[in-house]
C-alpha cells in the first residue's frame, strides 16, 4: 500500500482550511486518513502552520511520499 502525506480541504466556501494527513495514495483528497499530522491555515495573516514533525519523520521513514504542497511547507518548517 503506497502511502502519501498530503493536504485535505477543510472549512467553508471560500474560507479553506487544511489538515495534513497520511492516506492511502489511492484513497480521495479527503478520504478517512489513517492519522493526522498537522494543520495550516492560509486565511490569516501571517499563515498558520503546525506540523507534528515526530508523526512526520515517522511516516518518512515508512516510506510514506509528500505532495508537493506538503514537501514545500516542510521545508519552510526547517526540515
Amino acid at each position: 500500500m503506497a502511502m502519501k502525506i498530503r493536504m485535505t480541504r477543510m472549512g467553508s466556501k471560500k474560507r479553506p482550511f487544511y489538515r495534513i494527513v497520511a492516506l492511502d495514495s489511492a484513497a480521495r483528497r479527503d478520504g478517512r486518513p489513517v492519522e493526522y499530522l498537522g494543520y495550516f491555515n492560509p486565511m490569516v495573516e501571517p499563515n498558520v502552520v503546525n506540523l507534528e514533525m515526530e508523526k512526520i519523520e515517522k511516516w518518512l521513514e515508512k516510506g510514506a511520499e509528500p505532495s508537493n504542497t506538503v514537501r514545500s511547507l516542510l521545508k519552510k518548517a526547517g526540515k
